[in-house]
């Protein structure tokens, strides 16, 4: 079946409920969210049992095949949850699970929840044999273009909207942290009544709860947003961060930048170069813009200033790696 986002799901189970779910994907909290709805949906069907299994190291297969067989004494009805928190059923597992596909149990609707799959392990069969008879969803990240969009919603679930600063003010304070947003938008329902929320009350009420990937610096400063890289870079250093990784980011990204030039001017495509230089995504997207934007002599001198903070680090250079890398990302975004 197609892939549903975590509220169509939700959505979909007022129409009735199906044998079988899976959900997988990055976003814990979409993920949780979305396993709760269908647990409320199932006991006011009238499920009244449920049964977990988690498969961890060692897991006896067996009980899922008792479960699937087993007939309780006190209800006719159950929910049974399968949780695989690494996404690995091995080979035991994989046959068990297209088991499962083949034929769900009677009276049971089952449930399967997996972390974020790599390509691999969407292709294998034991995940196809039940993404083609599970409703399916997949909690994608939340990144910074949707987080907007996300809160919106939220709030107007609960009556409250938000002007253009104000909004920006918002994602600022919880970029990075899904489960920190919803409780700041939770707030906001206790503290102030329906209808349009301001700025000073957000300043008042939204603690700064925002957390960065480093493997997302690079977004920003491709981007061209300049307060935006210098906020994650301070976010980095306060949550501990090690600079030696945010360093290596930044310098793959600016030799990325700088094997892109060299093929472009050979006449290849960028888009025929994004395997071998990774480039996906929003990376993607962004890539020749920057190139154009930051143009070659400024990136060698930014493989200069690469070189200077990794001697910073070692010790061997005076100076604060994280204010020379300020520096760096500034020149880079600018």
């Amino acid at each position: 079946m197609p892939s549903l986002s975590p509220d169509a799901l939700i959505a979909a189970l007022g129409k009735g409920l199906a044998p079988l779910y899976l959900i997988h994907g990055e976003e814990a909290l979409l993920a949780l969210e979305a396993a709760d709805a269908l647990r409320q949906a199932v006991r006011e069907q009238g499920y009244q049992e449920r049964e977990v299994l988690t498969v961890e190291a060692g897991f006896d297969w067996s009980q899922l095949r008792d479960a699937m067989s087993s007939v309780s004494l006190f209800a006719e009805r159950k929910l049974l949850e399968i949780r695989i928190p690494n996404g690995k059923p091995g080979t035991e597992g994989a046959e068990a699970l297209q088991q499962l596909a083949a034929q769900p149990p009677q009276d049971t609707v089952t449930l399967i929840t997996l972390p974020k799959l790599e390509r691999a392990q969407q292709q294998s069969k034991w995940f196809q044999a039940l993404e083609k008879l599970a409703v399916t969803a997949e909690a994608r990240l939340v990144g910074r273009a949707e987080l907007p969009g996300w809160i919106t919603r939220r709030l107007k679930a609960q009556g409250q909207v938000l002007g253009g600063e104000a909004l920006a003010f918002f994602v600022d304070r919880v970029e990075g942290n899904l489960l920190a947003a919803r409780q700041e938008v939770d707030k906001l329902a206790l503290l102030y009544p329906a209808g349009e929320l301001t700025l000073e009350q957000l300043r008042a009420a939204v603690a700064n709860v925002a957390r960065f990937d480093v493997f997302h610096l690079s977004e920003s400063w491709l981007a061209g947003d300049v307060p935006r890289v210098l906020r994650m870079l301070d976010g980095l250093m306060a949550e501990g961060e090690a600079p030696v990784l945010v360093l290596w980011s930044l310098t793959e990204d600016v030799r990325m930048l700088l094997r892109l030039r060299q093929g472009l001017k050979d006449g290849r495509n960028a888009r025929d170069m994004a395997r071998e230089l990774r480039l996906w995504g929003d990376k993607q997207r962004l890539a020749e813009p920057a190139l154009r934007r930051i143009g070659p002599r400024k990136l060698m001198t930014a493989l200069d200033e690469c070189a200077r903070i990794d001697r910073q680090i070692k010790g061997v250079e005076v100076g604060d790696p994280w204010q020379t890398m300020r520096g760096l990302a500034g020149l880079l975004a600018a």
